[in-house]
């Protein structure tokens, strides 16, 4: 099983950095647009929607705020800070409500346990993590934020895995997913920490005008918020009674799985660079 994710993380892994050098903005920002459209479908089923067109029309309402976001936010020209920070604002608002429903479940789930709420829980993730995804694009060497935030991501799942299956023994929100334990956070916290030491002293061209404190800061709070991401999203399939969100990604489960992290990242980092002065 590790073998057939590690062929499936080095082909995403791979795919992912080709369209970020060969493709255009538009272009990336349709590629992101159909991955996200993906991960709907498969939130629809988590939300509790079974039939096809009920499915559908949660995609369709996907998609129109994809295009309004892409519109209002002028992400196909010049973007609007005024206009964006804010909205990123509202997603990382959001992320910290998530952390108190993670940490009070199932007490939380009446809160949210609804088909409509679940549905505009994942309309909010999903679309929220495409803006912030599109719009770091349009920064200086916005491809190379943006492999950096994935790498942030991966680094910290890689350091809780293997610090929680080595030393874990307390755990963490054992309701919402009995495997995660402190020492993994804490190992996947210190994976993230390490790296921002080191993208600031690897790159000092890209950081000169970024201090390492507020490189650690970015670093850190985004590494912070995967976390959170991947245990909500387990907390939703936990109560919809699922194991994984689908079948498409060999060794990982659907794709939601793989884009839980990333979702709830893509907003924080992105404010976070806004905030540093990037």
């Amino acid at each position: 099983m590790l073998k057939q994710r590690i062929i499936t993380a080095l082909a995403m892994a791979g795919l992912f950095l080709g369209a970020v050098l060969f493709l255009p903005l538009a272009g990336l920002a349709i590629v992101f647009g159909v991955v996200v459209c993906l991960g709907a479908w498969e939130w629809s089923r988590l939300a509790g929607w079974r039939s096809l067109p009920a499915r559908v029309v949660f995609l369709l309402l996907l998609v129109a705020l994809l295009v309004a976001l892409y519109e209002y936010s002028r992400l196909g020209s010049e973007p609007s800070r005024t206009q964006v920070q804010p909205l990123l604002g509202i997603a990382c608002l959001w992320w910290s409500f998530s952390l108190l429903w993670v940490k009070s479940y199932p007490a939380s789930a009446v809160l949210w346990h609804s088909r409509i709420m679940r549905s505009l829980m994942g309309l909010l993730i999903l679309s929220s993590a495409w803006l912030a995804a599109v719009y770091l694009l349009t920064f200086s060497r916005g491809g190379l934020l943006l492999v950096v935030m994935v790498i942030v991501v991966a680094a910290t799942d890689i350091g809780a895995y293997f610090a929680g299956t080595r030393f874990g023994r307390h755990k963490l929100v054992e309701r919402v997913s009995p495997a995660k334990t402190w020492e993994g956070f804490w190992g996947g916290m210190s994976c993230a920490l390490l790296l921002a030491v080191l993208l600031w002293w690897a790159i000092p061209a890209q950081m000169a005008h970024v201090s390492l404190a507020a490189v650690i800061a970015v670093v850190v709070a985004t590494a912070l918020a995967s976390v959170v991401g991947d245990l909500t999203v387990s907390m939703v399939k936990r109560e919809s009674g699922v194991k994984d969100s689908g079948a498409l990604l060999p060794g990982h489960g659907g794709l939601l799985d793989r884009l839980d992290s990333l979702c709830s990242a893509a907003p924080v980092f992105a404010l976070g660079l806004l905030l540093a002065g990037w």
